[in-house]
């Protein structure tokens, strides 16, 4: 057996305990570090990683489009979940840490999805802070200067793809403490929802220039969910007004929601439960499960009254976790384009 079999064995082993499904992101973390109010994120330290907290994933999100004008989205995710609390992270195979990469390419008919799993410490995958870099694998998001550059590939397709920032980190929540439930859950989460991305996807019928926006969110804890939460649906919405919006809301015993207004200037608002309302206008059945995959989102002290539509209702990501992710556009008040992605649904 190589080493590849190996750690996707010692990956998964440990994972067949867990609660069922996203669940268990509500489980016990005795021994394991969590948010606390009034934490300053410090940066660049906190684009790195935090091995004392159980949970922690580096998301890039993107909005594309073809020289014809052809709608795309393109998805890169790398998860750590820490097996056992500890602080340092030990090399070798000593290291409690386990890795999960996702990515993707979306069409209007289309969808194509990839997953790589590796353990820690062994240099399979793993983040620096500065300058930064997160990889799995040959999968790679990396700062050059002031740039990024982001490579994938599946079976169906790839990516390369050039990040250039445009507007400041947003700050979620309490200055990065985004409360999860009415119970208190927690978790420290901040983006940089101002990306222009410029590459080449490589598809079936082959290279395809894109350009477009990015979104890209860094999020950690080690309970970021109640006992009684199910999952999630989130929305990262990015309108020609220039303003932005990121949502979320959790299902449980009862619903709980959180949002940030983001202003053209990269001034971020907290909005409450209360503020924000969102509700499925339109189901899609999809891997035999019903997705809600048309919402409507209303902000009244914006103004904002909109419909979300997925690009391709069939943007299943048929991993170790499976869930819903894909490009939507948005119509009514305000005209824009995002991200939606769903957990949880049955």
């Amino acid at each position: 057996m190589n080493a590849r079999g190996l750690a996707l064995i010692l990956w998964l082993l440990p994972m067949a305990a867990w609660p069922q499904g996203f669940a268990g992101l509500g489980s016990q973390t005795e021994g394991f570090a969590r948010p606390v109010r009034g934490h300053r994120l410090e940066f660049p330290a906190d684009h790195g990683p935090h091995p004392d907290f159980r949970i922690e994933w580096w998301y890039l999100t993107a909005n594309l489009r073809g020289p014809d004008g052809a709608p795309f989205g393109a998805q890169w995710t790398l998860f750590r979940s820490a097996l056992a609390p500890g602080g340092q992270d030990p090399q070798g195979w000593d290291s409690p840490q386990q890795w999960m990469g996702n990515a993707a390419v979306t069409g209007t008919d289309w969808h194509h999805f990839s997953e790589r799993l590796a353990r820690g410490g062994v240099g399979q995958a793993g983040v620096v802070a500065e300058p930064f870099r997160a990889f799995v694998d040959d999968w790679v998001f990396e700062q050059n200067g002031q740039t990024f550059d982001l490579r994938a590939s599946g079976s169906d397709f790839a990516y390369d793809l050039h990040l250039a920032g445009t507007g400041p980190v947003v700050l979620h929540g309490e200055a990065g403490y985004s409360v999860k439930s009415g119970a208190g859950q927690a978790s420290y989460y901040y983006s940089m929802p101002g990306l222009e991305v410029s590459g080449t996807l490589w598809l079936r019928d082959g290279p395809v220039a894109v350009t477009g926006t990015a979104w890209f969110d860094h999020e950690w804890s080690s309970q970021p969910l109640a006992a009684d939460q199910t999952g999630w649906d989130w929305f990262s919405l990015s309108f020609d007004s220039g303003d932005r919006l990121m949502a979320f809301w959790l299902r449980g015993a009862e619903r709980f929601g959180s949002a940030t207004w983001i202003g053209p200037d990269g001034q971020a608002t907290p909005l409450t439960d209360a503020e924000i309302a969102a509700r499925p206008l339109a189901w899609h059945q999809v891997a035999g499960r019903d997705v809600p995959t048309r919402w409507q989102v209303d902000v009244p002290s914006r103004g904002l009254d909109v419909t979300v539509q997925a690009l391709n209702p069939d943007a299943w990501m048929g991993g170790r976790f499976p869930y819903w992710e894909g490009p939507v556009t948005v119509t009514g008040s305000r005209n824009g384009q995002g991200y939606l992605e769903m957990t949880g649904h049955e």
